[in-house]
């Protein structure tokens, strides 16, 4: 049985969670079960494509490994953020030698920011509703 080579980290950005997969290969990407061209095809804007591949960029693995990618909750920027952060624990997990370039660069670090709750008698978790005087 051959071996099977596989770099794994999880990403989580307010409600999104990223599950990624790196394996050697040509750079392709697979994301929740269907397989694109490059990342455009999935986040369709670039400011967020440009978020999710930084790892790569600054560690300078274009191209070397295959994304299996399985990203659920949140929106497309959530999401940008959780696979951002996946793929920079997974390329901790190939290279320990990363690790201070992408700590560096605050790619190993989780936002914690979440939505506030909404509180009874309020519209929005803060926004009270119009004060009237008469």
């Amino acid at each position: 049985m051959a071996d099977f080579v596989d770099y794994y980290g999880t990403g989580r950005r307010k409600t999104a969670v990223a599950r990624v997969h790196l394996r050697p290969g040509s750079g392709k990407y697979l994301i929740n079960g269907k397989e694109y061209g490059d990342l455009k095809g999935y986040l369709s804007n670039d400011a967020w494509v440009r978020h999710a591949l930084k790892p790569v960029v600054m560690t300078n693995t274009i191209g070397r490994f295959d994304m299996l990618i399985r990203v659920d909750g949140g929106g497309l920027a959530g999401q940008a953020g959780a696979i951002s952060l996946g793929i920079a624990r997974a390329l901790v997990k190939f290279s320990p030698d990363l690790k201070g370039l992408l700590r560096q660069n605050g790619l190993l670090s989780r936002d914690s920011r979440e939505v506030e709750r909404k509180k009874y008698g309020l519209k929005k978790a803060r926004r009270a509703p119009q004060f009237s005087k008469r």
